[in-house]
């Protein structure tokens, strides 16, 4: 079976807008609107949802929030739906879903990252339909560095054109920007210098699979239920194996490891051919790295563990499409990753 690719958009599609997890809170509403002013100057049509309010900690009642995300899914002027951010607990949308009409209607692209790969993983795995592991509305406004591209890009690519991203060598080290004070602010704050990292020894890398992952603190809590089923994926649209990535939100490193072992345990990573971590923003314990994490969680997988990757909570943002073929290369001269929308 063939993954579903929305068609690409084109100037004057409409994006929708709207918060399966937490709204916006009052004091950031300035920031939120340089997001929408951001998109529309790529030529797009943005409709703001009515689940939006940031009062809380999530935007509205589930079913609102499901109802809403699905109306917006649904809707064939609808071309791709993104959210302010992340939040906590979208996983109360899973059982309220209509999964059967998602997978049967015409494609959209669905955006985000943090807890909405609660979201965007079940998709990609239930329907068969590709999503984007990119930038939140909210980070939108920002430049996007050299080697890297945006998600606006990605839903505007052609499908079966191979796009590829590579490291830039620097990231933010730490904190974020203060959008309060600054809503406006284009410019990411990238002080560190930093390379993709092997973390199971040594050699060149050239894999290739099928894309799929997310947020470790948020997926960790669907495995061994039907929202998480990699093994079936594979089976349905990915015979040649899967690419599997994975960044951590901010947990400390003892957490993460148990997370991901669990995950490995559940059976998420069995038909990997290697696996891309994040940058981890989180703490290191005094007896185990965010590295050593990872590798005594998932070394036992015996395939290749690349680390440090553009692609979760540490700026600069890799958008990474679940369900586009990926092409993997780690060597000591270049890191590229390959994405093809087929």
């Amino acid at each position: 079976m063939s993954i579903r690719y929305p068609r690409p958009l084109r100037p004057g599609d409409r994006i929708g807008v709207t918060s399966p997890s937490s709204g916006v809170p009052e004091h950031l509403l300035e920031r939120f609107k340089v997001g929408v002013a951001t998109v529309e100057a790529r030529g797009f049509d943005v409709v703001v949802g009515r689940c939006m309010d940031g009062s809380g900690h999530v935007s509205a009642p589930a079913r609102e929030r499901a109802d809403e995300l699905t109306e917006m899914l649904l809707d064939p002027a609808v071309r791709a739906v993104v959210p302010p951010w992340g939040g906590e607990t979208a996983i109360d949308l899973l059982p309220l879903l209509d999964w059967d009409r998602l997978r049967d209607a015409e494609p959209t692209w669905l955006v985000g990252y943090s807890d909405t790969s609660t979201l965007l993983t079940p998709l990609t795995l239930l329907t068969g339909t590709a999503t984007v592991h990119g930038n939140n509305l909210m980070d939108t406004p920002y430049l996007v560095p050299d080697g890297l591209l945006s998600w606006l890009d990605v839903v505007t690519a052609e499908q079966g054109q191979p796009f590829t991203q590579v490291p830039p060598g620097r990231y933010r080290s730490g904190g974020w920007d203060d959008w309060a004070a600054v809503p406006g602010v284009r410019e990411l704050t990238l002080d560190a210098a930093g390379a993709w990292t092997r973390l199971d020894g040594s050699g060149d890398v050239d894999v290739a699979g099928r894309l799929i992952g997310g947020c470790i603190e948020t997926l960790c809590n669907l495995t061994g239920s039907r929202y998480l089923d990699t093994a079936a994926f594979a089976r349905a649209h990915a015979p040649e194996g899967l690419l599997v990535y994975v960044e951590a939100g901010g947990e400390g490193a003892l957490a993460i490891c148990r997370y991901l072992h669990g995950m490995r345990l559940a059976g998420f990573f069995d038909a990997a051919n290697a696996v891309i971590v994040g940058r981890a923003p989180g703490a290191d314990a005094p007896s185990m790295t965010q590295h050593e994490a990872v590798l005594d969680a998932l070394g036992p997988l015996g395939v290749p563990l690349i680390a440090d990757v553009e692609c979760g909570h540490v700026p600069p943002f890799m958008p990474v499409v679940n369900g586009a073929y990926g092409r993997l290369v780690h060597t000591a001269a270049r890191s590229e990753l390959t994405q093809t929308l087929r």
